[in-house]
């Protein structure tokens, strides 16, 4: 079975929640570090809002963190976009009659909103979201609930994902892991490359080349 992160491997979002990060920390006179990246990156809102309030030092309670960030967001989710391939990639697949799945970090409302303003939900069986099982994607727990789920055996499963640790998570539920290039974590490329089974910059790479008519 396939199993799809969302945030920039099928769409193009990652962007959306730097930018959100930045003018989250600009409004409260604060600078935007790498520390506070890896903080807050690639895992689910209760615990990127407990560290930004721990790490800020932010009198502000947690859910009044994570409402802000949701209200910075909403709008953003309804217009991002497609990567490269991943339409026709998606299409190679259900003709193959490969079984898919969505298992992402983001937060429930934006990844129905994206999913379903790109038309993608027609492809997937189901999505597991972390949020809901309080998990992180660094976890192997979360990518053995997500097999659990569909019913497969974990050595059965193949993840796409741009996240290093996410990966590292799949791998150790004993997944076949697929990194994918973007933009927002190019530092990331050269462990990805040495750590993953595959590592591709765009789903193009993947396409099988159209079928050719043979004259009898």
């Amino acid at each position: 079975m396939l199993l799809f992160d969302m945030d920039g491997t099928l769409i193009d979002s990652n962007g959306v929640w730097k930018d959100v990060d930045r003018e989250f920390l600009a409004r409260r006179g604060l600078p935007y570090t790498h520390e506070y990246y890896e903080g807050v990156a690639h895992t689910i809102l209760p615990l990127a809002a407990k560290f930004t309030k721990e790490y800020c030092r932010l009198s502000e309670s947690c859910e009044d963190i994570i409402a802000e960030w949701m209200e910075m967001a909403k709008d953003a989710y309804a217009h991002v976009t497609v990567k490269p391939g991943v339409r026709a990639y998606l299409k190679q697949c259900r003709a193959e009659g490969r079984r898919m799945a969505v298992v992402t970090s983001s937060v429930p409302e934006h990844c129905r909103t994206a999913l379903t303003h790109l038309d993608l939900m027609k492809y997937f069986e189901g999505v597991t979201l972390a949020h809901d099982l309080g998990l992180e994607k660094k976890s192997p727990e979360l990518w053995l609930a997500a097999a659990e789920t569909y019913g497969v055996r974990p050595e059965d499963c193949t993840v796409f994902d741009d996240s290093l640790s996410a990966c590292k998570g799949a791998r150790g539920a004993r997944m076949r892991v697929v990194g994918v290039y973007d933009g927002f974590f190019a530092q990331d490329e050269t462990a990805m490359r040495g750590f993953c089974d595959v590592y591709i910059k765009s789903f193009e790479e993947l396409l099988l080349p159209p079928r050719r008519e043979i004259r009898p």
